[in-house]
């Protein structure tokens, strides 16, 4: 986009938490992202992710696409948020916390943040998945009041586990 500045698309403003391998394309990361925007609906206002992949050339090339700004949290932040099922032991030994791309994408949100799409994983043609993302809403999108827990609805993927409401506690503010 001419100027930077954010996608223009109609619909209320989503954060999208990725987590991604080392090498990843560019072109798996948009494909994963648009995929899940899809699921929630609305308009990308950031990539999240993880500081050790703030370099990663694919996020970095995936946020310029969207036109959006990629953020980063250090891992000690992204450790300190619940989220569904409670992370992957994969993560934490790649990159020092339990969840990045749910995390990542309430962190982003702010405080009373609600999750709207659970972890997704990438589906490249060929290929293992090498990618991850979550959608989350700020607060006053969802009537989410500031410090208290939000009742967040996380899809499941077909094929598995009845959806089922989960609470999700927005860290809390240090000075």
């Amino acid at each position: 986009m001419p100027g930077g500045g954010t996608v223009t698309a109609p619909g209320p403003a989503r954060y999208v938490g990725v987590g991604a391998g080392r090498g990843v394309a560019e072109a798996e990361v948009l494909a994963l992202v648009r995929a899940t925007l899809a699921e929630a609906g609305g308009t990308v206002a950031a990539l999240a992710t993880v500081e050790a992949k703030a370099a990663e050339p694919g996020l970095v090339g995936a946020a310029r696409r969207l036109g959006v700004a990629l953020r980063t949290f250090s891992a000690r932040e992204l450790s300190g948020v619940r989220v569904p099922g409670g992370g992957s032991a994969v993560a934490l030994d790649a990159v020092g916390t339990p969840s990045v791309a749910e995390a990542a994408a309430l962190l982003a949100a702010g405080p009373g943040a609600q999750l709207l799409v659970g972890k997704r994983k990438s589906a490249p043609p060929e290929g293992p998945s090498r990618a991850t993302c979550a959608v989350a809403s700020a607060t006053g999108h969802h009537g989410a009041e500031r410090g208290r827990p939000s009742v967040i609805v996380v899809p499941s993927p077909p094929g598995s586990a009845p959806d089922r409401p989960r609470r999700h506690t927005a860290p809390k503010e240090t000075l």
